[in-house]
């Protein structure tokens, strides 16, 4: 597997690659369902997961890490470098997001991208990386609690309220 950056060019995402990145996003339907992104998960647009992914960029220190098999988009990972808050105590950074095209869950793919991320916060000398999963989301408990993810505390999130979990993992 291979990472690369999402990089904006003159402002904005490039088209053919947010088409790749929409796609994504729509085989995720059941998670986008639970999460409440976006008004109709059956029907997520390419404008819309541009002004989410712009969202995403638009924090201090956040990244968009795509992640190709083979050539083939396979998901993508959003990183902080510390905690949106400023008034934050917290030295770790976060997983904002990691997405698995739905139709090649369970290939270890997901599993891979974590451990990628994880290696290159590592490298970069942190100690610890968390990750803030909703409540509702038992798979993705399941799938961090799996790759050694610890709970910490109970929280709501940032955008929306929804309860969550907030989880870390010592680098």
């Amino acid at each position: 597997m291979i990472l690369q950056p999402l990089v904006p060019v003159d402002g904005a995402l490039p088209g053919p690659v947010l088409t790749e990145i929409a796609a994504v996003y729509a085989t995720n339907r059941a998670f986008f369902e639970l999460s409440g992104d976006f008004p109709d998960p059956a029907r997520i647009t390419v404008e819309q997961v541009a002004a989410a992914l712009a969202d995403e960029l638009a924090h201090d220190g956040a990244q968009v890490l795509l992640a190709r098999s083979a050539g083939r988009l396979v998901g993508l990972a959003a990183t902080l470098a510390h905690h949106p808050d400023p008034a934050s105590a917290d030295p770790d950074p976060w997983i904002g997001l990691l997405l698995v095209d739905a139709t090649a869950h369970r290939a270890g793919y997901g599993r891979t991208l974590a451990a990628l991320v994880e290696d290159d916060f590592r490298a970069a000398g942190r100690t610890g990386l968390r990750i803030a999963v909703l409540d509702a989301n038992t798979a993705g408990m399941a799938f961090w609690q799996a790759q050694g993810y610890t709970a910490l505390r109970r929280a709501r999130d940032r955008e929306r309220g929804r309860d969550c979990t907030v989880l870390r993992k010592a680098l």
